[in-house]
């Protein structure tokens, strides 16, 4: 139940940001929107005012002290934002301010009251109920003394909310993590505050939004992940895409082995998100080929990212066990997408997987492997991409199949370092693992959960031939077969099978 005395929310319409703000900016109040060089502090303001028009016909009214107009015009264009023919329909005004700053050549000579009126003026001449002011730090350098920094803020917030519009004031800091405002003194005089963060963190930026305080209102807290997309503009990961579902699928699909079908109590649902965690060498990208190869034979569309091989890398590689790459991706019904993940930020990798989901629309997804992407990204971060990918995936009931290597640090012995953080995320966990046994290496299959599912329990012995991968009989006689140092308690250790043909001779 809404509470009487509850701030009113105007929503930005930016994609994730009003999940972040529960519902938006408080309308009528003015926020600071401070962030340093290149965080996207004027794409936001801008998207405050378009997507106010597109989305809930709010017109605005865009005060620019350092940018000319033209400028905003063109870089809005490719995002899709008409201004120009907004400025026309009377929803958009300009009120530029570079010039004024330019002729201003001391100090006290900058007219506050005189740009007040004239954003008056526009509010009034268009009916704005929004307004943007980018960025006031063109201003506020011209002054020496904090004091009158602090003075003039409040008089410009003061007006606006006089004028009963929710307004966006973009400001400059000096570094990420070292105070909230350049002066020292904004955040103290709005209402609202919100931090733009652009770090450089194993030489990749990573942008995050934080609103630091909306006085009065309720938020969310903490920095939240987000992307600047050429189409889309301002993503919040991974809240831009969570939303609820009415059903889950109760369909199976196959994982393209029979064996391992059994072992998951039929296959996997259709909306599932398997997590397959092995050892290098021990069958993932076979796995996931044949995973491909069911959805062409059932008529499906798959959708193929591999962030560690070449496409002829990959291509070579299927078809030594007799998978055809090219001839599936002739009907249409396999795309492969080959990037190694240094080539973008994770953030920058997802806009675009969501974007091929969206365009080629497959029934199954393959990523082989998420281990590559932790070069680029941090555990939280990797953390927010699965949470987006797996809201992007389940409406769709899009089948998806995740490699990820084994890690060094497990989880009770048993979980990689990715499995760690997408363990409550993965519907069914598959980890296959190699292991010395009598001078050979050898080859473990498990299903450790298949959520909805009698799955097996079993640790099975797994061959691969030119025929593919094959699952057997269930190991015996071992322990922590699955772990990175497996123990053989039983030295006559043996299948089900070997144990009824009698003891071991081969020592």
């Amino acid at each position: 139940m809404t509470g009487s005395n509850e701030i009113e929310r105007t929503p930005t319409g930016i994609s994730g940001f009003d999940q972040v703000a529960l519902g938006g900016l408080p309308a009528g109040r003015a926020t600071l929107v401070s962030g340093t060089t290149g965080s996207g502090k004027t794409l936001f303001a801008v998207e405050f005012l378009a997507r106010g028009i597109r989305g809930f016909d709010d017109a605005g009214v865009f005060v620019t002290f350092e940018e000319a107009a033209a400028d905003v015009r063109r870089n809005a264009a490719s995002l899709g934002f008409p201004i120009e023919r907004w400025e026309g329909e009377g929803k958009w005004v300009f009120v530029d301010a570079s010039a004024d700053i330019e002729e201003t050549s001391t100090v006290g000579g900058y007219d506050f009251s005189a740009l007040v009126a004239r954003i008056e003026y526009a509010v009034r001449q268009i009916g704005a109920s929004r307004v943007s002011l980018d960025s006031l730090g063109a201003i506020f350098t011209r002054f020496v003394d904090i004091g009158i920094v602090r003075h003039e803020l409040f008089r410009i917030a003061s007006s606006l909310e006089m004028l009963g519009v929710t307004s966006v004031l973009t400001a400059e800091r000096a570094a990420e993590h070292d105070g909230v405002s350049l002066y020292g003194v904004e955040e103290f005089v709005l209402n609202n505050v919100i931090i733009l963060r652009n770090v450089l963190e194993q030489e990749r930026r990573r942008r995050t939004i934080e609103i630091v305080k909306f006085r009065g209102a309720p938020h969310r807290t903490g920095e939240w992940l987000f992307a600047i997309d050429p189409q889309e503009g301002i993503v919040v990961m991974p809240l831009a895409f969570l939303s609820s579902r009415e059903r889950a699928s109760q369909t199976r699909v196959s994982s393209g082995n029979a064996e391992l079908d059994e072992m998951c109590g039929g296959g996997f649902y259709r909306d599932a998100i398997v997590l397959l965690s092995g050892s290098t060498g021990a069958g993932k990208t076979l796995t996931s080929l044949n995973f491909a190869a069911s959805a062409f034979a059932s008529g499906e569309r798959c959708l193929f990212y591999t962030f560690d091989e070449t496409r002829e890398q990959l291509g070579r590689n299927a078809a030594g066990w007799g998978i055809d790459l090219d001839a599936m991706e002739a009907t249409g019904l396999l795309r492969v997408v080959s990037e190694y993940p240094e080539v973008a930020s994770l953030e920058d990798h997802f806009i675009r997987l969501r974007r091929g989901v969206a365009e080629f629309a497959p029934a199954r997804l393959v990523i082989d492997t998420l281990s590559a992407l932790e070069r680029v990204a941090s555990p939280r971060a990797l953390l927010d991409f699965l949470i987006a990918l797996g809201a992007v995936l389940r409406p769709r009931e899009i089948t998806a199949l995740l490699t990820s290597a084994a890690g060094a640090h497990l989880a009770s012995a048993l979980v990689p370092a990715v499995a760690v953080e997408v363990a409550s995320l993965a519907d069914v966990t598959i980890l296959l693992r190699d292991f010395e046994r009598a001078g050979e290496i050898q080859r473990a299959i498990a299903v450790v959960q298949a959520r909805g599912t009698a799955h097996d329990h079993s640790i099975r012995q797994v061959t691969i031939d030119g025929g593919g991968m094959h699952v057997g009989e269930p190991l015996h006689g071992g322990s922590h077969i699955l772990a990175a140092n497996p123990l053989v308690e039983d030295p006559q250790w043996t299948t089900m099978s070997e144990r009824a043909q009698g003891p071991r001779t081969d020592g």
